[in-house]
């Protein structure tokens, strides 16, 4: 015969004066998590109690009902009560909603205030969004909502802004199919269909973290941490019509503009108003770029100008300016730390300062009809003119009329005419050099000329400097120089036959002018360009013979390491240019002075991005180094993907391998040996190299001069 079970019974609920009400030693909560008692209050005075209290009789020495009750379970809404009782916004007498348990319970008291605790579920993110986003639309503004509950006004803000992503990502969310901050990702864009596809590509993928989402979001975007948008001004472009993305979630440096066209031409439109009014000064040429290449002046004569005098109310101010740095000084010397303020004026005067000594530089008339002038933008943003440079073929010529600006890109005169010499200055803003399409296919093809020319200026310029920070491999290396002069069969033009040509580098990546060589051999060159008594040879000479061993052979190490020629070029077997022979040389020599001076391309800060290799490449290209830098599961996960997302994830997978291109690698034995021209033995290098004919480059297709990209 089955049994019956036996059905429970609920507990009994009645009203309970507060003052027959008593905190119970059996509640298991001891440690506080920071909610306040305040606002718990507060919560109660405006909506009444949401939750009864679970009490239970108290008991006598004889097991008799005293009329008390304790609250094992409640305890912060008892606290609650009770300091609404002491600032007399209810009475002690007050009737209060409670759950009785019966003092004789098989269930221990303490399992009562643990169960209500343990099986307690917080409020699904999802269902507080649409509960804000209801009260939302009833009026309450943000504030009003915060206020209600407790919270701050941004906490609202960002449960609200998930209003932004698509419904069908709210559902896949409220199934647990992505976490929370995957669906903040998503607020960063507008366009539900787009937040839709990203999750499409991520969604079976291992990486989909949510730095990885909202890059993918807005990788059509600039950051408002851009130089063209600093250079412009959010406000500007905002005020031009220009659209925001904000992300409330994660710190975004200002947001993303969302319009890159508009952005280009608003700085384009900036650029040429001041190069309009730097024309009207007379200079036969200007050169604008948001970012002009390294070593832009190579070749160039700087003019020496002087600097404009000081007026007397300049004068005046920086003696004040001075008197004033030099007394708090004084006055903080001994101090362990500076005062904020303090420290802040001290940084005013400084910038004063330095505004007053860098002053305006004045030119001789019949130069400036002759020179021209850079202007660009710094990383920061900031404006910069490099005034007074003339051009060789300018040296002999005769000062023309004023140039003006004319548009971005334009090349011709006012009249329509094409006389150089009435030409107005050129506009050229980010004009890089354009690759051709790959066509599709598994065949690794070779690498495209202009691409190695730009990967060997990376490493030319890691080169000097890394020979540069190393005298014993400079005086090596001159000295190699002079025994192969001085025993060799090579004739002297003049009465020391060493020197330094100053290599330039014809083709370069964009960001080679902010690597971090790049810096360093700036850096050092200005310093000591600042130190040397530059236009009186007979200064000079005594300048050198007093200087210190040490750094007389620091002075000789960075000389020589100007003359750092690691570059490839086509070799020609007609006598202009390099022969094979010459390239196989200077290459191997690089290669010699690469493992001298421990080079480590990665060590000198390259990594392969979209721009310098992975977007200049094949597919099978990309894959293989994947492959190689990230492991064979790696390039398994992308080899679906079109190219531009390819050569993207490719990026990411490669940030921190260490992976490195054949050019730039440290084996000897990978220096490149070129293809010669008919007529000539020798191979072309391995990453150069390709078994179908049709697939290398034509000659008539490669230039080392930069191509402006449409």
């Amino acid at each position: 015969m089955a049994t019956v079970k036996q059905k429970i019974t609920l507990n009994a609920s009645r009203d309970i004066p507060f003052n027959k009400l008593m905190l119970s030693q059996s509640n298991v909560r001891r440690i506080k998590r920071g909610e306040t008692i305040e606002d718990l209050a507060a919560s109660i005075g405006r909506r009444g109690l949401l939750q009864s209290l679970n009490v239970r009789p108290v008991l006598d020495g004889e097991g008799n009902e005293t009329g008390m009750f304790e609250v094992p379970a409640g305890g912060r809404r008892y606290r609650a009560l009770e300091l609404l009782i002491k600032r007399k916004r209810m009475v002690k007498t007050e009737p209060v909603p409670c759950v009785v348990t019966n003092a004789d319970s098989e269930v221990p008291i303490e399992e009562d205030s643990l169960a209500e605790n343990f099986q307690r579920e917080g409020l699904h993110p999802l269902d507080m969004f649409r509960a804000f986003q209801t009260l939302h639309d009833q009026g309450a503004s943000h504030e009003e909502i915060a206020a209600r509950f407790f919270v701050s006004a941004t906490f609202v803000q960002q449960r609200l802004r998930l209003a932004k992503v698509s419904p069908k990502l709210h559902d896949i969310y409220g199934q647990d199919g992505m976490k929370l901050d995957q669906l903040m990702a998503f607020t960063v864009a507008d366009d539900h269909a787009r937040q839709e596809q990203v999750w499409e590509a991520l969604e079976h993928s291992w990486s989909k973290e949510p730095h990885q989402i909202r890059r993918m979001l807005t990788e059509t975007t600039v950051r408002a941490s851009d130089r063209r948008a600093l250079f412009v001004g959010v406000e500007a472009y905002v005020a031009a019509g220009g659209v925001m993305l904000r992300d409330l979630f994660e710190a975004d440096n200002g947001g993303w503009l969302q319009d890159p066209v508009l952005l280009d031409r608003l700085v384009c439109d900036k650029l040429k108003s001041i190069a309009d009014e730097i024309a009207a000064e007379g200079w036969k040429w200007i050169v604008v770029d948001v970012d002009l290449p390294y070593g832009h002046g190579h070749g160039l004569r700087a003019l020496a100008g002087t600097p404009t005098d000081l007026t007397e109310a300049e004068r005046a101010q920086r003696e004040a300016l001075r008197k004033e740095y030099d007394r708090l000084e004084a006055e903080y010397c001994e101090a362990d730390e500076l005062p904020d303020e303090v420290d802040q004026r001290l940084g005013e005067i400084e910038s004063a300062l330095e505004a007053l000594e860098s002053r305006p530089m004045i030119y001789d008339a019949a130069e400036i009809a002759r020179a021209g002038v850079f202007i660009s933008i710094d990383r920061d943003g900031n404006l910069v003119i490099d005034r007074g440079h003339v051009r060789p073929e300018d040296e002999a010529t005769q000062a023309v009329g004023g140039d003006s600006a004319q548009p971005c890109g334009a090349t011709g005169s006012e009249d329509g005419s094409d006389d150089l010499s009435v030409r107005g200055p050129t506009i050229t803003i980010g004009a890089q050099a354009s690759e051709p399409e790959e066509d599709e296919g598994d065949t690794i093809k070779p690498l495209p000329e202009r691409l190695v020319i730009e990967l060997t200026a990376h490493r030319t310029l890691a080169l000097r400097n890394a020979v540069a920070e190393n005298q014993h491999v400079a005086i090596t290396a001159l000295l190699h120089r002079l025994v192969l002069d001085t025993f060799g069969q090579r004739s002297a033009t003049g009465c020391v036959e060493a020197f330094i040509r100053h290599v330039h580098l014809p083709a370069q990546a964009a960001d080679l002018k902010d690597s971090p060589a790049a810096k360093a051999v700036d850096e050092r060159h200005a310093a000591w360009k600042g130190d040397i008594p530059l236009g009186d040879d007979q200064t000079l000479w005594i300048w050198l013979e007093s200087l210190d061993e040490a750094s007389r052979q620091a002075l000789l190490a960075h000389c020589v390491s100007y003359g750092i020629n690691a570059l490839f070029e086509r070799p020609n077997p007609y006598g202009s240019g390099v022969s094979q022979r010459g390239l196989d040389q200077r290459l191997r020599e690089a290669d010699r002075l690469s493992l001298a001076t421990g080079l480590d391309m990665v060590a000198a800060g390259w990594r392969p991005t979209v721009a310098n290799y992975l977007g200049r490449v094949t597919k099978s290209r990309i894959l293989e180094a994947v492959r190689e830098g990230a492991g064979e599961q790696a390039a398994q996960l992308i080899d679906h993907l079109k190219k531009g997302d390819m050569a993207k994830e490719a990026e990411r997978l490669l940030a921190d391998s260490g992976w490195l291109p054949e050019p730039l690698r440290l084996t000897a034995h990978d220096a490149p040996a070129m293809q010669p021209d008919k007529g000539e033995e020798g191979d072309l290098p391995e990453f150069l190299a390709s078994d179908d004919e049709d697939d290398s480059v034509a000659a008539d297709e490669v230039t080392a001069h930069a191509v402006a990209a449409e």
